[in-house]
């Protein structure tokens, strides 16, 4: 699907249960047109998966995703060779039952994402998760990638891209990015949302929500964020925590519920005691009266 306008992708992203604020559906929007990978950057929880996911709904495209991690190699994010399948190959040619053949071929490859994405003949959303989390090595690996949408293979040579992917990577800066990977993105910061867009995601993430709950659950998560947290929750811990409390079927907030169901907010013992000492009941006050 071809977005003529920025607004024309703002609605299929929301008919894909994302709602992004006008900034990021530019972002979105320029990556596509432009054919250029999209950095996004942003505390935990902020949507920045979320948003390579409903993009994907939304052209509609494939996503393939790989989720990057200290030590990831080639052979986890671009291929390796079936050494099984290889010397199946090699004793059925000494039998005679096949032809010899050459071994380091396209048929004994097993493709790991980034090598399936690039060869997809089908619209392709590469979904380049926590790249912050991979090593220097890797990071340096993807340039070739990023900058020409190939890669070479020294036993067959390079593999181009027919079509070339939506590219997104995201990052929670657990490390500072190299600027040669930097510039052959588009870049993207994703904050918190405001009160106000955040309480729209959770109705439209949580259907049947009463609204005067997901105004006082995303106005409680706020004010959580303003206190001295291990880890603020984010927009995602506001989703799942409206799913709890609507599971639960209450209809608004009061103490009780909330230090039952804390742990879907808050994952650190040192945070869930600092609400309770602290502020959990001035919390609770400030959210129902804005609800």
């Amino acid at each position: 699907m071809a977005f003529e306008t920025i607004d024309d992708l703002e609605g299929a992203l929301r008919g894909a249960d994302y709602l992004p604020d006008r900034g990021l559906a530019t972002a979105l929007y320029l990556s596509i047109r432009l054919e250029k990978p999209l950095l996004l950057e942003g505390e935990a929880g902020v949507g920045k998966t979320e948003a390579a996911k409903a993009l994907a709904r939304a052209l509609p495209a494939r996503l393939i995703r790989l989720q990057c991690y200290e030590g990831l190699d080639i052979a986890h994010a671009v291929y390796e060779w079936n050494y099984s399948r290889q010397l199946l190959h090699i004793r059925a040619a000494q039998e005679g039952t096949v032809d010899e053949a050459e071994l380091f071929g396209p048929e004994f490859l097993i493709r790991r994402p980034l090598l399936e994405a690039i060869e997809s003949p089908e619209p392709v959303v590469l979904l380049i998760d926590e790249i912050d989390r991979a090593d220097e090595e890797f990071e340096a690996f993807l340039l070739e990638v990023l900058s020409d949408f190939q890669i070479t293979i020294p036993e067959i040579g390079t593999i181009a891209a027919a079509r070339r992917p939506s590219v997104i990577l995201t990052s929670n800066r657990t490390r500072e990015l190299h600027d040669a990977l930097k510039r052959r993105c588009l870049f993207h910061w994703i904050g918190h949302p405001a009160l106000e867009r955040e309480i729209e995601i959770v109705v439209l993430r949580v259907p049947g929500i009463p609204e005067r709950l997901a105004a006082q659950a995303a106005t409680f998560v706020r004010g959580l964020r303003g206190l001295d947290l291990a880890k603020p929750p984010g927009v995602a811990e506001t989703i799942d925590w409206a799913q709890a409390l609507a599971v639960l079927g209450r209809p608004e907030l009061d103490a009780e519920i909330v230090e039952q169901t804390l742990g879907s907010v808050l994952k650190y013992h040192e945070d869930l005691e600092t609400v309770k000492d602290a502020a959990l009941a001035t919390l609770v006050e400030e959210a129902r009266a804005a609800g």
